[in-house]
């Protein structure tokens, strides 16, 4: 066993890991947790993606293209829409994203023979509050994700 100053050398290098560890694990964590929720932000924004997409192709299958080549939307189609951007089904109840309502969605006609669809969701992170200590107050880390297709009427 090899002693440096009285002390046993395997004793010191334990210590200096262990502050070592104390150092490296709250960042490595918060590490992790960036990576956690920069995940639930792709996934959720390709999930609303998705939904808005679906709810375009639905609308231009559905609207009325009249022989002026004007689109009309029904209320029927913009309520069909709606739910189905929100739900994943016409008639479904559950929602496809926490928080996301048929208030977020809206349907446009855009120029001749096109319908949009836009939908507006607020992200919510897991911590949704960065405190301020006192100097600036708590800033909230929620921020909104938009998606939004045209295509044209069928």
């Amino acid at each position: 066993m090899n002693v440096h100053n009285g002390i046993p050398t395997i004793s010191r290098q334990r210590g200096i890991a262990i502050v070592e560890m104390v150092i490296a694990l709250p960042v490595i964590l918060l590490l992790m947790l960036m990576v956690a929720e920069f995940g639930r932000v792709f996934f959720q924004y390709s999930t609303l993606n998705k939904a808005v997409r679906d709810g375009a192709r639905y609308a231009a299958g559905t609207a009325i293209f009249g022989s002026t080549g004007t689109v009309q939307l029904t209320s029927e189609v913009v309520n069909e829409t709606k739910s189905l951007v929100t739900t994943g089904s016409v008639g479904g109840t559950a929602t496809l994203l926490p928080g996301l309502t048929a208030a977020d969605v809206t349907l446009a006609t855009a120029g001749p023979g096109n319908v949009q669809v836009t939908a507006t969701y607020t992200f919510q992170p897991i911590f949704d509050v960065l405190p301020g200590f006192g100097a600036s107050g708590d800033r909230s880390l929620a921020f909104t994700l938009t998606a939004s297709n045209v295509m044209k009427v069928l």
